[in-house]
């Protein structure tokens, strides 16, 4: 079996090694150490947790151990898709390098760029940024990429996802020509694959592991859930989520829950700790200085459960994660192995479960076929309740149970008369069928009524009326040949008032009919 001390190491990285405890390198590690000790570039491949960083932190540690950096001018450049990656790798520049004389400096976002540049002005061996800030530094004329030697981009994959492609092919074209380019990524995508055929120099191919699969000493799960109804989705799905904690006991140490909303990430971290369980948020959104705190008390065992988006899927190095719970199914399939990957790290055992919803089923299946496997389904813990329409359907509706007034017309419909209407519609006698509907005149409601109250009736009348059903519009069909043609009840009351036919009502032609149209139509007759 290769040990590190056959890989052409410094003496005093060797050493450090030997104190952090390890001595046989991983499989990505022994094939990408030693081209990259020969100056030669170097594509790896290889999944989540088996040791990328090491594979280029050594060699890159030995070949700068000889050398002076110059200020504004990094001899190395490590690029890292998230703050938490970036942070991981200083950590192992920092383990690594504790008996050489070599100097840093970590640009990510959250902090003040004056501590940045004073480091930057010192001169540092090797330079770790995300590559939004990197550019920020550059523009504003604080650094200078002219004397990079070694460039690293570190998961590769994931800042094509996160859209930083175009950001690391300007980075490239700022770096020499001759520099060497130590390029590690999970997945080969094609957008990838085309970065690498251009700016890698024949390289050297390490592929230790199928493609975007899942390590071996994970037990992975998925519960099918399915909520009694749609708007209790997010609850009940977060008391089938404390039920699998619940589930796993003691056996659960540590875990993370991954959502795929910063959203959600915050609902169901808030929810845990309602329900006594100790759980903390981290997601992109929050302060770095909280993140770094969160981080740091989930490392030190302060922090049980860690609810976080895809942000901390990569670079979150904590290698005695029991498990791992997706509260949602990634919608990308190599997210889900990135995640999972989290648990099950340096050859320990690790368990994985999924809670899938009716939406995410497709999502799941595209997981399936990426592991070429079928996951291992689980019962919801949680007892099914009974629906609630079967309760709901025993019971009567509420306009069952109301018992049924005269204000509802005859096709179900409530009428919108008001009560100043209500002597008003009692006036009027409703006949079905070719009987006449007699409607009081003006006269007679101003007899038994102020005239304020006669107007707000009358408009009040017009509302049912228009509001009305299908009875309304008969009545009105009925009534029409009655009022045009002048029938003897109209005129027999007409003449007791005197014989105002100005002011008589017609009813048949909409709503009411202005006088002046009545008083033509008399005439036309009476010619």
């Amino acid at each position: 079996m290769t040990k590190f001390t056959d890989l052409n190491l410094n003496a005093k990285v060797l050493k450090a090694i030997a104190e952090a405890g390890y001595e046989s390198p991983t499989p990505i590690q022994a094939g990408a150490i030693p081209p990259a000790l020969e100056g030669r570039d170097v594509l790896g491949i290889a999944q989540t947790g088996t040791g990328k960083t090491a594979s280029f932190t050594l060699p890159m540690i030995t070949l700068l151990a000889r050398g002076r950096a110059r200020a504004r001018m990094p001899r190395s450049l490590v690029l890292c898709p998230t703050r938490e990656l970036a942070a991981q790798v200083a950590e192992n520049f920092d383990t690594y390098t504790k008996h050489l004389k070599l100097t840093k400096a970590l640009l990510i976002g959250g902090v003040s760029f004056k501590e940045q540049d004073q480091l930057i002005d010192k001169g540092v061996d090797v330079l770790i940024a995300t590559p939004g800030r990197l550019l920020d530094h550059f523009e504003r004329g604080k650094l200078l990429l002219t004397g990079v030697q070694i460039m690293v981009v570190d998961e590769a994959d994931r800042m094509l996802d996160m859209g930083f492609i175009p950001d690391i092919e300007r980075i490239f074209s700022l770096t020499p020509f001759t520099r060497q380019t130590l390029f590690f990524s999970a997945t080969m995508a094609p957008e990838i694959e085309r970065i690498t055929n251009t700016f890698l120099s024949a390289p050297e191919r390490i592929e230790v592991a199928r493609q975007a699969s899942a390590s071996e000493t994970i037990e992975q799960h998925v519960v099918l859930f399915k909520a009694s109804r749609k708007d209790r989705e997010a609850s009940e799905k977060r008391t089938a989520l404390r039920a699998l904690i619940n589930a796993e006991g003691e056996k659960l140490t540590n875990g993370i829950i991954f959502c795929n909303r910063k959203s959600d990430v915050d609902i169901v971290a808030k929810s845990l700790k309602k329900y006594g369980f100790d759980a903390a948020p981290i997601h992109g959104d929050l302060d770095q200085s909280q993140r770094t705190k969160t981080l740091d008390g989930f490392r030190e065992g302060k922090l049980r459960i860690l609810v976080a988006s895809d942000v901390a899927a990569r670079g979150l190095d904590v290698p005695s994660v029991s498990h791992v719970f997706n509260f949602d199914v990634p919608g990308h399939p190599e997210d889900y192995v990135h995640r999972i990957g989290r648990t099950g790290r340096a050859g320990r055992e690790g368990k994985a479960i999924t809670i899938c919803s009716g939406r995410d089923e497709k999502a799941l299946a595209a997981v399936e076929s990426l592991l070429q496997k079928e996951i291992n389904r689980l019962e919801n813990p949680v007892k099914k309740a009974e629906p609630a329409k079967r309760s709901s359907a025993k019971k009567p509706s509420d306009q069952d149970a109301k018992p049924t007034t005269g204000s509802e017309t005859g096709s179900g419909r409530k009428s919108t008369r008001s009560k100043t209407s209500t002597k008003a519609v009692e006036a009027e006698t409703v006949v079905t069928g070719t009987e006449t509907a007699e409607v009081s005149t003006p006269e007679e409601q101003q007899a038994e009524k102020p005239k304020s109250a006669a107007r707000k009736s009358d408009k009040s009348k017009s509302e049912g009326r228009s509001r009305s059903g299908k009875g309304s519009s008969n009545r009105s069909e009925d009534e029409a040949p009655q009022s045009a043609s002048g029938s003897k009840g109209n005129r027999g009351r007409g003449s007791k008032q005197g014989g105002r036919r100005d002011d008589r009502v017609v009813v048949g032609m909409g709503d009411h009919m202005p006088s002046f149209i009545a008083l033509s139509f008399d005439e036309r007759r009476a010619g």
